[in-house]
């Protein structure tokens, strides 16, 4: 588990004296690894009642052209590129600004498929 809470440190380095202990509301969740697969998703309670949809697996991608201004649902291939890590390439993991593979062409996610549940892309020339 990762705590998000306030770093002990500030930005010059010194020690922050916090007031406060930890809290469980600021306990990270582990991360939604959404893969490329059948379509599965896991419904989360967050904090103040509200539902996120995780992705786990997707097959789908809503990919618009900028040129045309037209919107399709296509299949995803394969992950070409993925500047967060280039580990999630070879995992072929789906996150935001990574590069796909579609019928339609390369296209890249605009989307955070492990926290809305759908992957929307636009097209790369």
């Amino acid at each position: 588990m990762l705590w998000q809470g306030r770093s002990v440190r500030k930005v010059t380095g010194g020690r922050v004296r916090l007031v406060r202990g930890k809290r469980r509301i600021e306990v990270g969740r582990a991360p939604a690894d959404t893969h490329i697969g059948e379509v599965r998703y896991k419904v989360i309670r967050t904090h103040g009642g509200n539902y996120k949809m995780r992705a786990l697996r997707a097959q789908f991608a809503s990919v618009s052209n900028p040129k045309t201004g037209e919107t399709k649902k296509v299949m995803i291939e394969t992950v070409v590129e993925n500047p967060a890590n280039p580990n999630y390439v070879r995992r072929n993991l789906l996150t935001k600004g990574a590069i796909i593979k579609t019928e339609l062409g390369n296209a890249r996610i605009l989307s955070r498929p492990g926290q809305d549940g759908t992957i929307n892309a636009v097209l790369t020339e």
